[in-house]
């Protein structure tokens, strides 16, 4: 009898394997959906998508079957964008038909479908709008917020000289440091590194960063009006959430970057003290004047690939892609790091080099294919603020700190502890010298 029960799982799991392999065969191919392995049954693709490496994972697939695929995440289909062609296809020739938000479990618990990061269409437009607005107003891409980064800045030299040259992890600080940037912007006010409220806020902001990065991060009716107390609250957090984290994650893994290569560090402070010099603070104005340290600051976001995947998107209607037919509410995960690691593009792209983004001349060089922050309807709304922030604090510890490992800097690790759906930097320490 036992023989029997176990020939008849196994006769199940058979059939099961072969309807969903015919289903699957009956749903690819040209005039279909992409290509794409056979998915199990409930498993789908999860034994050849490793979520602890899945730029990596996703790179060996679109080798197999071209730059746009599918693979199964459990039974729900994902059509994955692979490589600089598609993914500007998508999301920026033909933005209004890849612009909705992909479904993402922990955004359906956390924002109910609110806020900037996880909504979608006219509420989406609505609060993407105001928001944009709002920051122009509070300064956005003006002096006024270039004077709260260079302001908060003092406070982080001042938490810096503290430590008096010996080692310490620099998470807190810089964490501490961004997230008082958008305090200023949306409270009027900064915070006491100490302050109560703030640690909290930091800690749920550290909590939920971990949880989206997590195994895909995953695993009341929408009220008719946009302008809301709890969307308002939650517009408010994505905000702290997109502009603290990834800043500062930035700016720590750039730091790191710049212990494992000193010359390069070197290099840096003698462009500052050239255009700077001692006696000013850095401000945005130098920076088509520092070729160098510009050329840096864009190799640590195209290096490190932050967010290797983008956030999801999806099509809101059966859409014609190149030979296939996406069906309407799939999934669509657009690879910025096969954009970022272009090889044609940057030479040898899994080295860390800013010529990566030099002339022959030592001029800045631009390039298309530098997405970090997405692109498209969907690219952050904060990319201007980033941008400034990761330029102005990196050149102002540079002018004012040497820094040094406390180990080898050949023995500095530089792989990300994540490399799901973000790329964190390993914890290490420093020892910041004075110049």
């Amino acid at each position: 009898m036992e023989l029997l029960g176990g020939a008849t799982i196994v006769l199940l799991v058979c059939i099961a394997c072969l309807l969903s392999f015919a289903a699957w065969k009956g749903r690819s191919g040209k005039g279909k959906m992409p290509p794409g392995p056979a998915p199990l049954p409930i498993l789908g693709n999860l034994l050849q998508v490793k979520p602890s490496n899945l730029a990596k994972t996703l790179q060996k697939l679109s080798e197999e079957y071209g730059p746009v695929f599918t693979v199964h995440l459990g039974s729900d289909p994902v059509v994955v964008l692979h490589g600089y062609d598609v993914v500007k296809e998508a999301l920026v020739d033909r933005a209004d038909e890849f612009a909705a938000r992909g479904h993402m479990p922990i955004g359906d618990r956390a924002n109910n479908g609110l806020g900037i990061v996880f909504s979608n269409n006219e509420l989406w437009l609505q609060v993407r709008r105001f928001s944009l607005t709002t920051l122009r107003n509070f300064g956005m891409g003006k002096r006024s917020i270039e004077e709260r980064i260079q302001e908060e800045s003092d406070y982080l030299l001042e938490e810096i000289n503290k430590t008096k040259g010996r080692a310490f992890d620099p998470t807190f600080m810089l964490s501490c440091s961004v997230s008082n940037v958008i305090c200023s912007i949306v409270f009027g006010k900064r915070y006491d590194y100490k302050d109560k409220k703030f640690l909290a806020l930091m800690d749920n902001m550290n909590n939920i960063f971990e949880m989206i990065n997590s195994r895909w991060g995953q695993e009341k009716d929408r009220p008719n009006s946009s302008f809301h107390m709890k969307n308002l609250i939650t517009s408010a957090f994505d905000l702290f959430l997109a502009g603290t984290e990834t800043t500062s994650t930035t700016v720590r893994y750039g730091l790191l970057l710049l212990l494992k290569y000193p010359k390069i560090q070197e290099k840096i402070q003698e462009e500052i003290d050239q255009v700077v010099g001692r006696s000013r603070k850095p401000c945005v104005a130098d920076r088509t004047q520092m070729p160098y340290t510009d050329a840096v600051v864009h190799e640590i976001q195209r290096f490190i690939s932050l967010v290797p995947l983008a956030l999801p998107h999806t099509v809101t209607k059966d859409t014609s892609f190149r030979d296939y037919v996406i069906p309407k509410g799939t999934t669509i995960f657009p690879v910025l790091t096969s954009v970022l690691h272009d090889s044609k593009e940057f030479p040898n792209p899994h080295e860390f080099n800013p010529e990566h983004f030099l002339n022959k001349n030592g001029s800045f060089k631009k390039s298309e294919f530098f997405m970090p922050f997405s692109a498209g309807k969907r690219i952050c709304p904060g990319e201007g603020l980033a941008r400034m922030e990761i330029f102005l604090l990196i050149a102002t510890i540079l002018q004012n700190f040497t820094l040094k490992p406390v180990v080898n800097p050949q023995e500095l690790n530089i792989t990300p502890t994540l490399s799901g759906t973000g790329n964190v930097p390993p914890a290490y320490q420093l020892c910041a010298v004075p110049r």
